[in-house]
């Protein structure tokens, strides 16, 4: 299994990441679809190649081609909104909110799989990008949707494991070099 090989890459002195990738993923409460869809997407948002080589396969075996699809469009999408949405809100001209984004993203209105597991998934890759209108924005569509507070918080926490595992490894990999 590819999580207990990515687990055992982790160093003992990040042991809390390793406990907490397994208890992410292997006690989510979320329905597969949208566990693994997180899992993968974020795994893309992340920017790890170690975490992509790890978990691609495994969220692959757990989705169905369509969603396996949508969750790559929603780190895809997501990777470009979050940059422009968040730079729009960062700046201190308050006009440039006012000017059209003129950006395609018609995958957000067509994500072929169901609107809430896209909208989670694209969550899930905002609060690694660290956008926070895109994840008031996302966060708002799932809560008028019937989604919990839970729900998406188990979504969060996923994002935040898989982030800090990738940076881990990474600053390992590059100090081994």
């Amino acid at each position: 299994m590819a999580l207990d090989e990515l687990k055992a890459a982790i160093p003992d002195f990040a042991k809390d990441l390793k406990l907490n990738l397994g208890s992410v993923i292997g006690n989510s409460d979320l329905p597969q679809q949208q566990l693994w869809g997180t899992v993968l997407a974020c795994a893309i948002a992340s920017r790890s190649p170690k975490v992509l080589r790890e978990l691609e396969p495994e969220a692959k075996a757990n989705l169905k081609p369509e969603a396996y699809t949508a969750a790559k469009s929603a780190a895809a999408i997501m990777a470009m909104n979050n940059v422009f949405y968040r730079t729009r809100h960062l700046l201190s001209d308050p006009e440039y909110a006012n000017l059209r984004a003129g950006l395609r993203m018609n995958v957000i209105g067509n994500p072929g799989v169901e609107k809430v597991d896209f909208e989670l998934w694209s969550l899930a890759v905002s609060a690694i990008n660290g956008c926070g209108q895109c994840l008031d924005s996302h966060e708002q569509v799932l809560r008028k949707a019937g989604v919990d507070r839970e729900t998406i918080q188990e979504a969060v926490k996923i994002a935040a494991v898989i982030q800090a595992v990738g940076t881990t490894l990474d600053a390992e990999a590059t100090v081994a070099e």
